[in-house]
């Protein structure tokens, strides 16, 4: 049963990808590069992290979440939001202090803690893009991915932070990410009042 979960969460984590490119391909969906390069960068560590912990349900996630990301940075390169707001400044710099606070610390779980925090972070130009245009974001893509983390969380061999911080965590934004786009698809679609129209 555990093998099966994590073969199940690797389709799904990288078979969430599928909907997002043919969106991308269309001109329908455009990535905001500043989240999808932070999360590609960030999955990679947690990977490595994971490995070198002989966490591998979870370093197996995070290397299908790293090809994931990569695939979107490439294809939006071209076809990708490549606007860069002073949100979106302030939420790299935040990144970047992670990252170094990170290298003072030589300890795995040290390593999973900052990068699901920069990860967070790297997440907010997404989250607001997808409330202020949820029509150019990917609803079934997000929700898929946070498939992928429940499947992982049921398999994690031990509630070290390592094993367990980042499929939960993968499992929360992106069902945060699915909910705000059917939401505010549905709401524009029904008409919501102007003033809200404006935030």
């Amino acid at each position: 049963m555990k093998t099966f979960l994590i073969v199940v969460s690797s389709i799904l984590t990288v078979a969430s990808v599928v909907p997002y490119m043919i969106e991308v391909l269309r001109g329908k969906t455009k990535p905001r590069i500043v989240s999808w390069f932070t999360w590609s960068l960030l999955t990679g560590i947690a990977c490595a992290a994971s490995f070198a912990d002989k966490q591998y349900p979870t370093a197996i996630l995070m290397l299908f979440a790293t090809i994931e990301t990569g695939t979107i940075v490439v294809l939006g390169l071209r076809h990708g939001d490549h606007k860069l707001e002073w949100f979106d400044i302030v939420c790299q710099i935040a990144a970047l202090i992670g990252l170094a606070l990170w290298q003072i610390f030589d300890s795995p779980s040290i390593a999973v803690i900052s990068a699901v925090s920069i990860d967070l972070i790297g997440a907010l130009p997404t989250i607001k893009h997808s409330w202020d245009k949820p029509g150019e974001e990917t609803a079934l893509t997000f929700f898929l991915a946070g498939l992928g983390g429940l499947c992982t969380v049921l398999v994690a061999g031990s509630w070290r932070i390592t094993a367990i911080a980042y499929p939960l965590y993968l499992l929360f934004i992106n069902l945060v990410l699915a909910g705000i786009i059917l939401g505010r698809d549905r709401r524009l679609l029904q008409g919501e009042p102007a003033e809200l129209r404006k935030l």
